[in-house]
Order: C-alpha cells, then structure tokens, then sequence
C-alpha cells in the first residue's frame, strides 16, 4: 500500500509539472508570441476559448488541483487517515471527469492535441486508479504509516525538480516567439 501511495505523490508531481510547464507558457511565453504565429497543437488549446475558466488558465487550476493531490498524498502517507482516504476519492474522481470533458473538447471541439493536457489526464485516471486498486485491497490505513520525516522531504525535493523542469522547459520548447 504504501508504494501505491508513493505512485499515487509521483504520478502526482508528473501533472503538477506539465500543469505548471503550461501555466508558465500562459504567463511568460503567450505574451511574446505574435498574432500572426500559427496556433497549432498545445497553442491551439490553451489559446482557445475553452483554455481559460473566466481569466484563469485551466492549466494553473490543474496545477493547483495537483500541489492539492501531492500534499493530500503525502499527508495519507504518513497518515493514513480514514477520513483522508475517503475524500481522495471523490475530488479525484471529479478530476477524472473534468479530465475526460478537457481530452473530449480537445479532440472534438478543438481538433488540437495538446501533449501536457494529455499527459494531466493520464495522471488524473492514474490517480484514480491508484485510489481504487487501494479501496479494493482495504484500505491503506490496514499498514504502518510511513514518517513524516522520511515523506516531505522527499516531496518537497520532487516538487522542486520539477518546478526546475517546467521553467527551464520555457527554454526548450519550439515557441513562435517573436525575436526568439
């Protein structure tokens, strides 16, 4: 049980970081790209109008959704509250709905794909999953909790790695940035 925990913090960084990858390209990059540039792919959908919830990006609610996932995780980790463990499972499986809504308007609506949208949703059936294949074997309280000096540090390492990654991939990334 703990190591479906310790995928469940994991597979959470991995959404935090392509949410956060596309909340810094809302928040740095989109400015400087000018009007003329063909919007294609990840531009085409965070771009369009189904990008934004009122004026906040979709992306940085998903990467909100996620540091909420990570710190929720850790927390039953080192836990293993019961209470915990049960309201995991409905705030992800609303997750896995807005997910499903998001992977439809962009295949259907939008006719774009935008890889990091993808690889958040990925994570959001992936955390799920995890709750479930949890809830089917009895819960993780049924094992020790793990310390919590042994969990945030770890976490907290994860995060900043990531949170690295995600800015230096503005560096990276083919953006039809203007004088780039």
């Amino acid at each position: 049980m703990n190591k479906l925990i310790s995928t469940f913090i994991g597979i959470a960084v991995l959404g935090w970081l392509a949410s956060a990858i596309l909340t810094a390209v809302h928040f740095w990059a989109l400015p400087l790209i000018p009007e003329s540039a063909q919007n294609a792919g990840s531009l085409a959908v965070i771009t369009s109008e189904y990008g934004y919830l009122g004026a906040i990006p979709l992306a940085t609610m998903g990467a909100i959704y996620y540091i909420v996932m990570i710190t929720l995780g850790g927390l039953w980790l080192s836990t293993k509250n019961e209470t915990l463990e049960r309201y995991l499972l409905p705030i992800t499986g609303v997750g896995v709905v807005a997910s499903a809504g998001f992977v439809y308007l962009q295949l259907g609506v939008i006719g774009a794909i935008c890889p990091f949208c993808m690889v958040s949703a990925f994570a959001t059936f992936m955390l799920f999953g995890i709750e479930l294949i949890i809830k089917y074997n009895g819960g993780a309280y049924t094992v020790p909790a793990v310390a919590p000096s042994k969990v945030w540090p770890a976490v907290v390492v994860a995060v900043t790695v990531a949170a690295i990654i995600a800015m230096w991939s503005l560096s990276v990334l083919p953006l039809p940035i203007e004088g780039a």
